[in-house]
């Protein structure tokens, strides 16, 4: 199971890269979904809280919901994945990432996992 070494991690199974603010889904989470058809993804603008609900992914399984993994405002959303929500399956650290914060000050990036910590949840 990939688990990229410069992103944190929340246990619900969401990325995060604290240079940028870009937020996924995990290798292991889109490997449990399985087929992914349908992303609904943040509003540009809207401001959430660490462990907010801010999308839904839709699979051939079942639909799920995606947590924020911190505290910020949505600058931007990959509109890629409303035409291929198959890039969250076949590239989920890269071009399927779901959205991109403006994270606030308050460092909660830092509480979150390293991929360590990760894989020892989910077993890798």
């Amino acid at each position: 199971m990939n688990v990229p070494e410069n992103l944190r991690y929340a246990k619900s199974h969401e990325w995060l890269r604290p240079a940028d603010g870009v937020v996924g889904i995990t290798d292991h989470a889109q490997s449990e979904l399985s087929d992914v058809v349908f992303v609904d993804l943040p509003k540009v603008g809207r401001k959430v809280k660490a462990g907010e609900t801010i999308a839904v992914v839709e699979s051939v399984k079942a639909a799920s919901d995606i947590y924020s993994p911190a505290s910020g405002e949505v600058i931007e959303v990959n509109g890629a994945l409303v035409d291929q929500a198959s890039l969250v399956n076949t590239d989920a650290f890269g071009e399927g990432w779901m959205f991109k914060l403006k994270l606030d000050a308050s460092g909660e990036a830092s509480t979150l996992m390293d991929a360590a910590a990760y894989k020892a949840q989910i077993g890798g």
